[in-house]
């Protein structure tokens, strides 16, 4: 990993920490949502080829619960929530949240809060 990458993945993993009230390592809170990401494209993706089924509808459940778990965003009210749209990213914060509360995060064209983007890569 090259000086650049890694001070924007420190940078985001900081404000990861800020917004959701958290003391992680920046760098591991980065590589963990990237995972999750990763799940998350898998289960938009399949939505969009396959359609909704009571299985992939337990997956989305599962992986909200393992983001959950990571960063704690259901006790702080922090509207996180699965894309099921496979062209974009998959975990995002609300638009109207990220303005609202002026969240130092990336996010998409439409103002969404990327939560896992890819920072290895020059944006």
């Amino acid at each position: 990993m090259n000086e650049k990458t890694k001070q924007r993945i420190i940078k985001h993993g900081n404000n990861l920490n800020k917004i959701f009230g958290l003391n992680k390592d920046p760098v591991d809170i980065c590589r963990a949502v990237r995972r999750l990401e990763r799940e998350g494209d898998k289960i938009a993706l399949e939505g969009c080829n396959v359609g909704t089924s009571p299985a992939l509808e337990k997956r989305e459940q599962q992986l909200m619960i393992k983001v959950d778990k990571l960063l704690g965003f259901k006790k702080k009210k922090i509207p996180v929530f699965l894309n099921g749209d496979p062209r974009g990213y998959a975990l995002k914060i609300q638009d109207d949240y990220v303005r609202k509360h002026d969240l130092q995060i990336h996010t998409d064209w439409g103002g969404y809060g990327i939560i896992a983007p890819d920072l290895t890569t020059d944006q």
